[in-house]
């Protein structure tokens, strides 16, 4: 829902309005002969126009007519008004907010939904694979006599050469490189299996038309390889000394092993399979029921959702730019791709939004502090550092959207367990 508000400001008003907004701008203007403040306004106007006074008053009418729209709690809106500048001249201003209002949400069926939960499932396959990455991950690295295999790893020096110049960033010494990590360009582990300790070797190579680098794109070259010593992976056998160094508890063979591999699994796939159970749910419920949701709340869902992206990228320590610079997109084109997602977002926001209305959905303040509780011994933090990060209010809001997300998939889970 949309609803546009239409002021204007003209006359005295409007005049006064601009004096203020002089005497603000003028404290910033440097104009010789005259202190920050102290220039006449014609002197002002001289220099540097009127343009940034008419602004500076419509910015200040604007704000001040937002307050009172505000405070008459007539118009609740849910993003940020769309402000039209109609008219902004020194006899008036003509201005258009356009508030996007909360939807109007009609329920459909939100319970019985027909939705199956999957089953745990934990193959033999599944359990030796997990094993098998644990004993990678306690294998040692022992120097190797013979010729590089597929698995070994090369300590290498290398230089890249196009056209007989060594190009940027294609040279380096004593590199250790896990052939079949496909690190480099295709053909370039391949080639140096088989080669011995000590040896040299020119390797012909031609970049990939998509490589990131313009210069290299599709570029033949040669890259001037030497061996200096070659490692292999020695994977551990389940032994007493293995499980020693494992040191879990109660995990002293083989078989306990295998029985605490697979209960990891089955915890893990049971958090996966209630995940996208929910969202089976949700995506039924949201499918019975009408609201219009319009593109503003899509774009400004959009945008909180790209915010999110951006930082879990600074996390791994890639800022936004160096994103951009790696990967060649633009961010159109990932804003582009979350629409999809921003609109489903919205929809299941309000579809328990309304649940809670309808349901009359409350959480009592004993409620929320047994939840502050259980967070504070998930994370190992006290209650008063989580109330400072999160507020009870906060607390009481987050469980009654949980208890209407449990209302929504309740039934369901009922008929499972029969």
């Amino acid at each position: 829902m949309k609803e546009e508000i239409k002021f204007s400001v003209k006359g005295i008003e409007w005049e006064k309005l601009q004096d203020e907004a002089f005497e603000k701008v003028n404290k910033k203007a440097k104009i010789d002969g005259f202190r920050p403040g102290k220039a006449p306004r014609n002197i002002y106007e001289k220099k540097y126009g009127k343009q940034d006074i008419l602004f500076e008053a419509a910015d200040m009418a604007i704000k001040k007519e937002y307050e009172k729209i505000m405070q008459d709690d007539k118009i609740m809106p849910v993003i940020e008004p769309k402000v039209d500048l109609v008219k902004c001249d020194d006899k008036e201003l003509e201005v258009n907010f356009i508030f996007v209002l909360e939807p109007k949400v009609e329920l459909g069926e939100y319970t019985n939904l027909g939705v199956k939960k999957d089953k745990v499932k934990v193959s033999k396959e599944e359990v030796k694979e997990r094993i098998d990455a644990l004993l990678n991950e306690y294998a040692d690295l022992e120097v190797k006599d013979g010729s590089v295999c597929d698995g070994d790893i090369a300590i290498i020096d290398f230089k890249g050469m196009k056209d007989g110049v060594a190009f940027e960033g294609g040279t380096a010494e004593n590199y250790s490189l896990t052939i079949g990590s496909k690190t480099f360009i295709p053909g370039f582990e391949e080639a140096i299996i088989g080669m011995n300790k000590g040896e040299e070797k020119d390797i012909d190579l031609t970049f990939p038309e998509d490589y990131m680098s313009e210069e290299l794109k599709g570029q033949k070259v040669v890259f001037k390889v030497k061996v200096n010593e070659i490692k292999t992976r020695v994977v551990p056998k389940l032994d007493k000394d293995f499980f020693e160094d494992l040191g879990m508890e109660g995990v002293n063979s083989k078989e306990e092993l295998e029985k605490e591999i697979t209960h990891e699994l089955e915890h893990q796939k049971e958090h996966e399979i209630e995940h996208i159970y929910e969202e089976k749910c949700l995506d039924k419920a949201a499918s019975n029921m009408k609201v219009d949701i319009c593109s503003e709340l899509i774009d400004d869902e959009v945008e909180h959702m790209y915010s999110e992206f951006i930082q879990r990228m600074q996390m791994q320590g890639i800022s936004e730019e160096m994103y951009y610079e790696y990967t060649k997109a633009k961010k159109e084109d990932i804003t582009s791709q979350m629409k999809d997602d921003a609109e489903k977002r919205i929809k299941y926001r309000y579809l328990l939004k309304e649940i809670i209305k309808k349901e009359k959905i409350k959480v009592s303040d004993k409620e929320a502090k047994d939840r502050v509780k259980e967070m504070s011994k998930m994370y190992g933090v006290s209650e008063d550092v989580i109330l400072k990060e999160v507020s009870l209010e906060n607390i009481k809001f987050d469980n009654m959207y949980q208890k209407a997300l449990d209302l929504v998939c309740a039934n369901e889970n009922k008929k499972e367990e029969k």
